[in-house]
């Protein structure tokens, strides 16, 4: 199983049908996206996506977080959803970028608990241009 992150804290991941990027034709809504995938390859389906995943091979290749930047400044309005091994120090930073909710798996909501994610729910306040601007 895994857990969905949000701003209001943990909930068992439910079973969807999410195709891979090279199935996008038979989508029911939802995509996976790897973190080298281009965004811009899902630009025809953007208006008929749901739910764009995208993977995170580890917590140190940030480079999931451009994918959702781009897809973002691309029009992308619906879910963006973090997937893999994200750490809760990275929350703020996926929220900021673009993702609404973070995909982990059981073992890491254990050695990183709810407590720990909703501490940095707050991510809009927590950030150094506000800071400045204080």
């Amino acid at each position: 199983m895994t857990i969905i992150v949000t701003d209001a804290g943990f909930t068992p991941a439910q079973p969807l049908q999410i195709v891979p990027l090279a199935d996008i034709a038979s989508h029911h809504g939802a995509v996976d996206l790897a973190h080298t995938d281009q965004p811009e390859s899902v630009v025809p389906y953007l208006a008929d996506l749901t739910l764009i995943r995208i993977a995170f091979p580890a917590f140190n290749d940030g480079r999931a977080f451009t994918v959702a930047r781009r897809l973002r400044v691309l029009g992308y309005q619906g879910t963006l959803r973090a997937f893999g091994p994200v750490i809760a120090d990275q929350y703020a930073m996926a929220r900021r970028v673009g993702f609404d909710e973070v995909e982990i798996p059981d073992d890491l909501a254990l050695r990183q608990p709810e407590a720990q994610w909703k501490f940095r729910a707050d991510w809009r306040s927590h950030d150094y241009l506000a800071r400045l601007k204080a």
